[in-house]
């Protein structure tokens, strides 16, 4: 009877693992889909003035 617990407990995990994976690949699927690209960004840039007028 253990053996066949084991089997089991090995089989959930088998699961449980398959499902992880699975929803990983949704997760870097709609992050890929949702992700801007470099170009697409705007860099910031300090503003000189605004410093100036605070010190």
């Amino acid at each position: 009877m253990q053996g066949r617990n084991s089997e089991s407990v090995s089989e959930g995990e088998q699961v449980e693992a398959a499902e992880r994976e699975a929803a990983r690949r949704r997760l870097l699927i709609q992050a890929e889909a949702e992700r801007v690209p470099v170009e697409e960004t705007t860099r910031a840039v300090r503003e000189r003035r605004w410093r100036r007028e605070q010190r």
